[in-house]
């Protein structure tokens, strides 16, 4: 096989990782197996210098890998997956329903759920994908996911959350799309990810606080009006903050046709 070393970096800690010729950009083309090499730990700690003489690791703590995954049993078990949350806005409760400030002002998602809290080591495996073109750390994320979100109400398509062309330039991927394309595939529903577009580049939301993150995104979103949208979408993303980015392009979409909008992401942050 012939092999590359790819831009993309460990942690954002300057390691590179290897990855092969036919295989670099995106989540879907990878096998199920991605990691098959001796990555940099979450924590910080570098990787060995001849990687291709290890057996599968995990991404969090660096043993070995288990049931084909970049995870050991102790970190998937020990991940800060999601317990009861708020039905409307994904923040954790008690138990699961609906909190009061979604009785109160009711938002225009109809469900949203999230996998995780947004806690280690989801914050540093999240922006190895974001950041870092950390194509492995979002496949152990997808995988992850699928093992979540099939028992949800299933949607007639799931729609990403786009970037702005400038800012997808820049970075080269859109990391709600690599989310959302092998998630559709694995549950087969159908992608969608022309129908929904920025057509305004905004200043990035983590930035902001709640009404600023509001006043961004004003008009920022459009629907292709040559698609046409199903009765049920949701919207995929990979961390839901104060839900501004979602409930503005869930407002887009209603007002296009669609009647229930949901949304799946991969972290909540409390």
């Amino acid at each position: 096989q012939s092999w590359r070393m790819g831009n993309s970096l460990m942690a954002g800690m300057g390691v590179p990782r290897q990855t092969r010729v036919d295989e670099i950009g995106s989540l879907e083309c990878m096998a199920g197996t991605v990691n098959q090499s001796l990555p940099a730990k979450v924590d910080g700690c570098l990787a060995a210098p001849m990687p291709w003489l290890f057996a599968l690791r995990c991404m969090v703590c660096g043993e070995p890998g288990a049931h084909g995954r970049d995870l050991c049993v102790a970190c998937h078990a020990t991940l800060p997956w999601q317990g009861p949350a708020c039905l409307r806005c994904a923040l954790p409760m008690p138990q699961p329903g609906t909190c009061g400030q979604c009785l109160q002002s009711p938002p225009p998602l109809g469900e949203a759920h999230a996998v995780f809290d947004y806690a280690f080591p989801l914050d540093r495996l999240l922006p190895r994908l974001k950041f870092h073109r950390d194509f492995a750390a979002g496949r152990v994320l997808v995988q992850c996911m699928t093992d979540r979100l099939p028992s949800l109400p299933r949607p007639d398509a799931v729609i990403p959350i786009p970037l702005h062309r400038a800012r997808l330039r820049g970075r080269g991927y859109d990391q709600a799309l690599e989310l959302a394309r092998p998630l559709a595939r694995a549950l087969g529903i159908p992608l969608l990810d022309r129908a929904l577009r920025r057509r305004m580049r905004t200043r990035a939301q983590s930035r902001l606080d709640a009404d600023a993150r509001q006043r961004n995104l004003r008009d920022a979103f459009h629907v292709d009006a040559r698609i046409a949208l199903p009765a049920h979408v949701v919207l995929v993303d990979d961390v839901m903050t104060t839900g501004a980015t979602l409930h503005a392009a869930a407002r887009v979409l209603q007002r296009a046709g669609v009647q229930r909008v949901d949304a799946w992401v991969c972290a909540r942050v409390a």
